[in-house]
C-alpha cells in the first residue's frame, strides 16, 4: 500500500477538532483493522470508492461513518480510498453530531443517517473540491455551521474527570475521581458514562492502551513500556494490547494505521488529540 496524507496548515476550528486526508493506494482490495482511540472519529470518503466496515455484531457499513468512543477494533475492507477523517474530542462531537455520545457506544453510525442529505452533499463538494486546503476549509464551515451547543454542553465536574484521564494519561486514580468532584460514584458513572459513552475506568483503559501503543510502535519495548505507562507487569499490557487491538502484542504495533499515525496526527498520538471541550 501507499499512504499520501495531507494536514492542514493550521488547527482547525471549532476547538476539539483534527483531521487528515488520506489517499490510500494498493494492488487490490486491502483488509485492515481500525484501532480504537480516545476520540470520536468521523471518516468522510471522497468520490465513488467506499469503506466496508464490519462492526463486532457482524453488521457491515459502506458509507461516510462516525464511530463513537470505543474498546472495539473493527474490520476496514477498501480499494484505493480517498477520505477526510475528523478527530473530536467527546464534547465537540455531540455538538456537531447532536446527538448523546452514548447512542455512538461501542458502535459506527453512517453519517447519511445523522446528517441526511446534508451528508452526501459534503462528500459530492469535497470531490469537486481538488485542493486539499479548500476541502479542509469547507469540512472546517460545515462543522461550525452544525454546531449545536444544547448538544455540547456537560457539567463542569464530567469535563473535569475526562481532562484529569487525559492529563494522566488514563493513570488517574479512578476511584478518586467521584470524592474530588463531590458527586456519588454512581452519579458520576451514570453522567459520564451518558455523556461520554464510556464508564470512567473504561475510558482510562483506553487512554492508556493508546499511549501505551503508540510507545510500542516507536520501537520501545514491551518491559519498558509496561513500566512506564503503567501496568502491572508484561501480562497485563498484552492482555490489555489483545483486547483493544484484536491481535497479539507482537503484531500490534505493525498495524498499518497505527504506524501512519505520526503522520497523520504529528501533534501528539491520539490520547491527547482533541481533548478540549
Amino acid at each position: 500500500m501507499v499512504w499520501e496524507i495531507t494536514r492542514p496548515l493550521r488547527m482547525p476550528v471549532p476547538r476539539g477538532v483534527d483531521m487528515a486526508g488520506f489517499r490510500i493506494h494498493g494492488d487490490g482490495p486491502t483488509l485492515l483493522r481500525a484501532i480504537p482511540h480516545p476520540a470520536v472519529t468521523v471518516a468522510i470518503t471522497i468520490g465513488d470508492n467506499r469503506f466496508e466496515v464490519r462492526d463486532p455484531s457482524g453488521r457491515t457499513h459502506s458509507s461516510s461513518l462516525a464511530l463513537g468512543l470505543t474498546g472495539n477494533p473493527f474490520a476496514v475492507r477498501f480499494e484505493d480510498i480517498e477520505c477526510v477523517q475528523i478527530r473530536l474530542s467527546p464534547f465537540t462531537a455531540s455538538a456537531v453530531l447532536r446527538l448523546p455520545l452514548a447512542e455512538l457506544s461501542g458502535g459506527i453510525v453512517s453519517l447519511d443517517d445523522l446528517w441526511g442529505r446534508d451528508a452526501i452533499r459534503l462528500s459530492e463538494r469535497l470531490h469537486e473540491t481538488r485542493s486539499w486546503p479548500e476541502r479542509f476549509a469547507l469540512i472546517e464551515a460545515t462543522l461550525s455551521t452544525r454546531w449545536c451547543d444544547d448538544h455540547r454542553r456537560a457539567a463542569p465536574e464530567i469535563a473535569w474527570a475526562w481532562h484529569q484521564i487525559i492529563a494522566s494519561r488514563g493513570r488517574f486514580r479512578i476511584e478518586h475521581l467521584a470524592t474530588e468532584v463531590g458527586w456519588s460514584r454512581q452519579r458520576l458513572w451514570s453522567r459520564f458514562g451518558a455523556h461520554i459513552g464510556l464508564t470512567p475506568k473504561r475510558a482510562a483503559m483506553l487512554v492508556r492502551f493508546d499511549h501505551a501503543i503508540h510507545q510500542l510502535v516507536r520501537g520501545l519495548s514491551p518491559a519498558q513500556v509496561a513500566a512506564d505507562t503503567g501496568y502491572a507487569d508484561q501480562s497485563h499490557l498484552h492482555r490489555d494490547v489483545q483486547e483493544f487491538t484484536g491481535t497479539p502484542l507482537t503484531s500490534a504495533a505493525g498495524e498499518p494505521w497505527l504506524a501512519v499515525d505520526n503522520d497523520a496526527w504529528p501533534s501528539s498520538n491520539a490520547a491527547e488529540t482533541g481533548q478540549l471541550p
